[in-house]
């Protein structure tokens, strides 16, 4: 016999590169895309591959299905060593590939704007609505799914917005939140920058796209209109637009909540 299949140098890299693809570690986990589902709950085996860094038989695109809604992965150790406090604890990002329900970013009802409602985003993320209550229905449902396994980790978030600009942020817990405009697409779209003068407080932990994201884009767009939590001005948040196109609204526009988070 004759050709690859009786070749040793063939077939001593072929098991090389199927070790790196399967190397016990995020590096090797987070560059595969498998898109598997893996049941109706988690299992210890898979807590326990979590928990040691090994992610075996976890891939980007793997999903549970649980109340209805698909949980897939969308990262490995994509917060590990960050924060103010290190987050030490190995971990994926899981987002649900559907919104959850739809809210305001700012439950606003008075003011100029059309019917009588005004935008604004004054006070940044952590001013919103949507951070101080409009979470909570989310935090329930996902919390009741992953029943312990939700990990509290620290990310920068925008506390104040001065002329249209994050001017102010801080520290702060995060179980779940929305995501931000690196998550999705690798870069800031409409968040303002630098120009020379006035630099934004757009710092974040979250400086790269989610391999999910990166490795399947077409998992960006639901055919929903989903908000994201940057400020891009006095009135509008970041969003997912309807032909699944980088977007900004007005902050009192009840749009889906699809927010990411962390177990472990």
């Amino acid at each position: 016999m004759s050709g690859a299949a009786n070749n040793p140098y063939f077939e001593t890299n072929g098991d090389d590169l199927l070790r790196i693809m399967t190397a016990p570690n995020a590096g090797a986990h987070n560059a595969v895309y498998r898109g598997k589902y893996l049941g109706a709950s988690t299992t210890a085996a898979q807590w326990a591959a979590i928990a040691a860094g090994s992610f075996n038989d976890l891939y980007i695109g793997d999903y549970w299905t649980m109340g209805r809604v698909n949980y897939r992965l969308a990262a490995f150790d994509y917060f590990l060593n960050c924060g103010d406090t290190n987050f030490t604890k190995h971990h994926a990002v899981v987002v649900p590939d559907t919104c959850l329900y739809t809210a305001q970013m700012h439950n606003t009802s008075s003011g100029g704007y059309e019917g009588g409602t005004a935008n604004t985003t004054a006070g940044g993320y952590v001013g919103s609505d949507m951070y101080k209550s409009n979470l909570e229905q989310a935090k329930t449902t996902i919390k009741s799914a992953f029943n312990g396994h939700v990990l509290n980790h620290r990310i920068f978030l925008t506390n104040a917005v001065t002329n249209g600009r994050a001017s102010t942020g801080t520290w702060y817990d995060s179980e779940v939140d929305l995501m931000c405009e690196q998550m999705v697409y690798g870069s800031g779209i409409f968040s303002p920058v630098s120009d020379g003068s006035n630099v934004p407080t757009n710092f974040r932990v979250e400086k790269s796209q989610l391999p999910l994201f990166r490795h399947e884009p077409s998992r960006i767009f639901n055919h929903e209109i989903w908000w994201l939590r940057d400020v891009i001005s006095s009135s509008n948040f970041a969003l997912i637009g309807t032909g699944g196109n980088a977007d900004q609204y007005g902050a009192s526009d009840s749009r889906g909540v699809r927010p990411y988070f962390c177990i472990g």
